[in-house]
């Protein structure tokens, strides 16, 4: 039985293509009000096309990288939807990656930086001085990926820049749960989005594999039920976050996986 989320409005970033796509038709179909967001208005339009069907869906472009962008992506959202309910952070991929930490230069790590935690952390500030000062609740949920447990070198810039998500939802839950916020980590396995598919095509041609052959080995083959994340699944659990059902959860990062990562600890 799918989580009914009541028409409470969602902004789901870097979302017309890949994981924040299907997420966001999944928020829809389980009765949220969506506003996406892409830096490039083309693709933006491509998405709501595709998702209008499911349900209320608006779009605001935005690139990730700049303030300005950061603070209309929020005002537009906020004006759209009469209040953002809830934040679910995605984040596109570095350009440089698939690339190895001797192959990254200055501006690789800014951006990284910029993508995984400036972008995150102010559109976190924004969101919970707004909701402080309307005296509302509002959840936060990061997309996150499990090779924060086990490092994935070709994504070493997203991945020691990522790791810092940890910190700032258990930070924000501690510091404003008493208020009804509340923050979550969602470490992802393997999907298969357009996103996964450029870098494993990238790392088969550097290697002289056939593609599909460094997909088997570097995707299908590390999980038990040797194949990838469906999108529901996903949508379940990030519904079930944004829900009531889950407040004493705050602060907690969830791994959705299909068993990829050997570890046993964060």
């Amino acid at each position: 039985m799918k989580v009914d989320l009541g028409g409470i409005g969602v902004l789901v970033t870097a979302s017309s293509r890949g994981i924040g796509f299907n997420v966001a038709g999944e928020l829809l179909k389980r009765n949220a009000r969506v506003v996406v967001s892409s830096r490039n208005e083309e693709n933006l339009r491509k998405a709501l096309d595709e998702l209008s069907s499911y349900g209320e869906v608006y779009g605001v472009r935005a690139n990730l990288l700049k303030r300005e962008d950061l603070e209309t992506l929020v005002e537009k959202s906020r004006e759209i939807l009469a209040g953002i309910d809830a934040l679910v952070w995605n984040a596109p991929n570095v350009s440089c990656e698939p690339c190895l930490a001797h192959e990254a230069g200055y501006n690789d790590w800014l951006e990284a930086a910029g993508l995984h935690v400036v972008a995150p952390g102010y559109l976190t500030t924004l969101l919970v001085q707004a909701w402080l000062e309307k005296k509302r609740k509002g959840v936060l949920i990061y997309l996150n990926s499990v090779s924060i447990k086990e490092p994935m070198p070709p994504l070493v810039l997203a991945d020691v820049a990522r790791a810092g998500l940890i910190q700032l939802a258990k930070s924000v839950s501690r510091t404003y749960g008493k208020h009804g916020i509340r923050a979550y980590n969602i470490l992802l396995g393997s999907f298969d989005t357009p996103g996964a598919r450029e870098n494993l095509r990238a790392l088969a041609e550097e290697r002289g594999k056939p593609f599909e052959e460094v997909w088997e080995r570097e995707v299908l083959s590390r999980t038990p039920l040797h194949r990838t994340g469906r999108w529901n699944e996903l949508g379940s659990l990030v519904a079930f976050l944004l829900s009531d059902e889950a407040e004493y959860m705050l602060g907690s990062t969830l791994i959705i996986d299909g068993a990829m990562t050997r570890s046993v600890v964060l």
